[in-house]
Formats: structure tokens, C-alpha cells, sequence
């Protein structure tokens, strides 16, 4: 007889969100995962999250924990290509949506669904993962489990690296997102409220790897005097306010995603380049749908059988598939140095945006994951 009906190895957003939800069935959880300290100033993570993950997290009592400047809602995106011609506008007006997403700082988020566990009477944090009828891999991008389970992991890097930090501008955001697509780098400005309220973005830039080398080793006011040189359009005054970190870009998929008494979720089942802010919208998308699979189980069935695990796999090809697919394509796309294939692609843009039904598909697949 085992002592706890699911063992959960991971330490990140998405293995601490399975264990509540399993919780919240009755099923006994060991999760080996330390509880994180202090939100340190050099984390500048944050999260992109939807709607989706949003009523997740706040059936799991975590969303509303949150400090009220550690979650910024995004009310227009203004997504541009490389020419007047390529631009893409979102609202939640429109839309008729309370948002378009929620900027939330990535350690809060952490502290939040770690409180969170101290009321989770089901669920025990263990040093090491104990045998379970089902075992559950959240280790992320680098899982030390996932090759000795005999899965593969087919990666595809991209030759980027993307540079995140916080940013103080002169002018208030207006919970507005930019984008900006330009052969070959991609430049997202998220609203955010940290360190000043409404006057603060977190910035993701992916450029080639030897460009972002360049960029990680200059002052901060020659890095400031890079960024703003970037597009004309940025908001006015922009200046660093964090430390800068960076990582490698890649797609990566594993193969197969479960067996016989385990399973690989969140970033050890896959990666998607951070474009479209879907990483953790797609893991937590794994969370919810693991959880309706095992809540479904017939009585008989056991937690770990294949045959169950299949049914929560099929369930994600599709979601991550189409991700994976979409923005494989747009860094295909727009890192194309051919002036037809930049003609092609900025008017493609002009025209989805003249089209409302496109807009409305395009955006209920961001916010419904």
C-alpha cells in the first residue's frame, strides 16, 4: 500500500498549481519541491498569464494572495511588423473580455501557491519524491528524469537568446502591450506596476545569440541608448530598473508524454519560443487537463494506468501542437531577410487586422489556451 496516490518531482509554478489541484480531489500528494524565500530584485520574471490560468489559479485560493501591484491587467496589445503596413491591434473592449491577459510577477506567484500549500491538508513537500501509482515530472526544460523514462526530447534552438528586465518610462502604460516583429529580433513591452505603478514594463527582447551577448555586457545607459534606438515608437524615457537576465531560445517537444505510472508536464513536455507569452499558460493548461482526467477516472482505474495517462495526452496534442506550429512560424516568418517575404508577411498582418472574425479567433486562442 502506498502511502501517498501521486508523487510530484518539480519546484516550479506548474508542479506547486498540480499538487493544489490534486489536492482539492482528495488525492494524497508528495511533492518534492523547497518553498521558495524573499522575491529577490534580480528576479525579473514575469508571467503572461490568461484567462484560463487566471480562474485556475483563484479556484486554488492563490490568485487573490497576490499583491495587488504584483498583477498588471493588459487591456490593448498593439502588435507591428516591420513596416507601417504590418500592424495588429487588440482590445479587451472589443473583445469583450475584462483583459487580454495578467502581468504577474513571477516570484510573487511562487510565494502565493506556497502559502497556499500550508492550508493544502492533502498535500506534503518531501525532500525526495516517495513511490506513488503515479509519478509526475514537472522538472522543467532540463528534467534529469525524462531521458531514463525513455522519452525523447526533440529540441530545435533557435540561434536566440531573450534579455528580460523591468523598465521605468516617463509616460503611464494604460495597460497597453507592445510588440514589435523586425527581421531578425522580437521586442515585447508587458505593463507592469513594479517598481512604479503605471509607469512600468517588463521587457522581453530576443535577438540572435551574438547580439544579445552584446547587449548583456553594456552599461546600463548605453543598453538604455540600444533599446531606445530600437523602434521610434517606444514609449518615451525608457531606463532599466532591475538587473537583466537572459536565456537560449528553442522548440522542443518530448516523445512519448507518458507510460505505464508516469507522466511529463509543463516545460519537460515541451517549449515553445516565449513570442507569444504561452509557456506557462500551456503548462498550466496541463495542470487543469490532468486534473479532469484523473477526477474522471472510472472507479477501477488506476492512477497510473497507461491507458488514462493517454486520454490527458491526447487532450494537449492539439493545444501545444497548434503553439508550437504558430510561433515556430512567426520567427520563421519574420526573422526572413527576402524583401518579398517581408512584404508578405506585413501586409498579412494589415489584413487579419481589417478582419474581425481572424481577430476575435486569434485572440480567444490567447485567452482560452
Amino acid at each position: 500500500m502506498h502511502a501517498v496516490d501521486v508523487s510530484i518531482r518539480g519546484r516550479g509554478a506548474v508542479a506547486t498549481t498540480l499538487a493544489l489541484a490534486l489536492g482539492q480531489q482528495g488525492l494524497r500528494v508528495a511533492l518534492s519541491a523547497a518553498a521558495p524565500g524573499e522575491p529577490s530584485r534580480s528576479d525579473v520574471r514575469a508571467y503572461a498569464l490568461n484567462a484560463a490560468s487566471r480562474r485556475l489559479l483563484q479556484r486554488l485560493k492563490a490568485w487573490d494572495a497576490l499583491p495587488a501591484d504584483a498583477v498588471t491587467p493588459v487591456y490593448d496589445m498593439q502588435v507591428c511588423g516591420d513596416a507601417p503596413a504590418g500592424r495588429l491591434h487588440f482590445s479587451a473592449w472589443t473583445q469583450r473580455v475584462e483583459a487580454l491577459a495578467w502581468i504577474v510577477d513571477a516570484a510573487e506567484l511562487d510565494l502565493a501557491l506556497n502559502a497556499a500549500l500550508r492550508f493544502a491538508a492533502h498535500v506534503q513537500r518531501v525532500d525526495d519524491a516517495p513511490p506513488a501509482p503515479l509519478a509526475v515530472y514537472a522538472e522543467g526544460k532540463h528534467s534529469a528524469s525524462r531521458a531514463a523514462l525513455g522519452a525523447r526530447f526533440d529540441r530545435h534552438d533557435y540561434g536566440q537568446t531573450a534579455i528580460a528586465a523591468r523598465l521605468t518610462a516617463q509616460e503611464p502604460h494604460q495597460g497597453s502591450a507592445h510588440q514589435w516583429f523586425r527581421a531578425p529580433d522580437v521586442l515585447a513591452l508587458l505593463p507592469f506596476d513594479r517598481p512604479q505603478p503605471q509607469h512600468s514594463y517588463a521587457l522581453v527582447w530576443s535577438l540572435p545569440r551574438e547580439r544579445a551577448e552584446a547587449l548583456m555586457v553594456l552599461a546600463p545607459a548605453a543598453f538604455e541608448a540600444e533599446l531606445r534606438a530600437a523602434d521610434a515608437e517606444l514609449p518615451g524615457g525608457l531606463s532599466l530598473a532591475s538587473e537583466r537576465s537572459a536565456w537560449p531560445l528553442a522548440v522542443a517537444r518530448a516523445h512519448p508524454v507518458c507510460g505505464e505510472g508516469w507522466v511529463l508536464i509543463g516545460d519537460a513536455a515541451h517549449l515553445v519560443h516565449p513570442l507569444a507569452g504561452q509557456g506557462l499558460n500551456l503548462g498550466l493548461g496541463d495542470v487543469q487537463a490532468l486534473a479532469d482526467t484523473l477526477a474522471a477516472r472510472e472507479p477501477w482505474r488506476a492512477l497510473g494506468d497507461e491507458r488514462l495517462l493517454r486520454r490527458y495526452a491526447r487532450s494537449r496534442a492539439w493545444p501545444v501542437q497548434s503553439m508550437s506550429w504558430l510561433t515556430d512560424a512567426l520567427v520563421n516568418g519574420f526573422s526572413s531577410p527576402h524583401g518579398w517575404v517581408r512584404e508578405l508577411r506585413n501586409r498579412g498582418m494589415g489584413l487579419v487586422d481589417r478582419a474581425a472574425p481572424a481577430k476575435r479567433w486569434l485572440a480567444g486562442q490567447a485567452l482560452e489556451g
